[in-house]
């Protein structure tokens, strides 16, 4: 189980990423290079709404928001594991993917983070961090 302090360091100890809070709920988010990589999400009224139309609802627990390189990998990721991973209409064509802090284990968070952070950090930047650990 992860929490938001566990997304607060795993976020930040990534080059050049930056917490906001902002947007209509005053959730934080984490930045990089001018993109969102990761940002607490709530239902919106719509949410809710769409997803009871669909037999559905909004799951406990707090709900991260996480920048995916495609809509197909958004997909892929709810398909392997829907205990943690799942998605709602208003993502539809969005390469992002949501999941419950509540199920995912930090170190598998941490990769889920570092992915997302790839898709915004600078070539440089990210080739010298994959370098570092043997990634490359």
């Amino acid at each position: 189980m992860a929490t938001i302090d566990d997304v607060r360091t795993l976020a930040l100890a990534l080059p050049g990423v930056e917490e906001r809070v902002g947007g209509h709920t005053g959730a934080p988010g984490w930045r990089c290079n001018g993109g969102q990589i990761a940002w607490m999400r709530g239902p919106s009224q719509t949410d809710l709404r769409q997803l009871a139309e669909l037999g559905r609802a909004w799951p406990g627990g707090p709900v991260l928001a996480v920048r995916t390189e495609s809509v197909a990998l958004a997909a892929e990721l709810v398909a392997a594991d829907p205990r943690i991973f799942f998605t709602i209409p208003h993502f539809a064509g969005y390469p992002a993917v949501l999941l419950r802090l509540d199920e995912i284990a930090p170190d598998q968070l941490g990769e889920v983070i570092a992915d997302a952070w790839l898709l915004r950090a600078p070539k440089a930047v990210a080739r010298q961090w994959l370098d570092e650990r043997g990634l490359a």
